[in-house]
């Protein structure tokens, strides 16, 4: 396996692994979906979980890469008002709880820059 196809298929796993708890355990995710956001947030979990399957599925499929690294990223993007809500809620929590909470917010650099690195080797 080259090493660019092993990052796709590797960033493919981490968002279908991410879909699929997203749809499995809800309720971990309802409580990080920004209250600005219209309707119920089990919708904008079980949203979000589809499209991180759906994106996972092109990111893994070599015709579509290209445009599933740039969705990967976005979706990246579309995060990190979860992650930062998340950090701000867990800021009274024990010092391991808040170290998760406050390293998601600074690793959706590294994540969008992985997508994006796919998408420009799946061109």
């Amino acid at each position: 396996m080259t090493t660019r196809r092993g990052e796709a298929v590797a960033l493919a796993g981490l968002l279908a692994a991410a879909g699929v708890t997203h749809l499995v355990r809800p309720g971990v995710y309802d409580l990080i979906v920004p209250r600005a956001l219209p309707g119920p947030a089990r919708f904008w979990t079980y949203a979000s979980g589809v499209a991180e399957l759906a994106v996972a599925a092109a990111v893994a499929h070599p015709a579509t890469r290209a445009t599933g690294g740039r969705a990967a990223a976005a979706l990246f993007v579309a995060a990190l008002p979860a992650n930062v809500k998340m950090a701000v809620d867990w800021r009274h929590r024990r010092p391991t709880k808040r170290a998760i909470a406050y390293g998601r917010v600074p690793m959706q650099v590294p994540l969008i820059w992985w997508a994006l690195r796919v998408a420009r080797a799946g061109r």
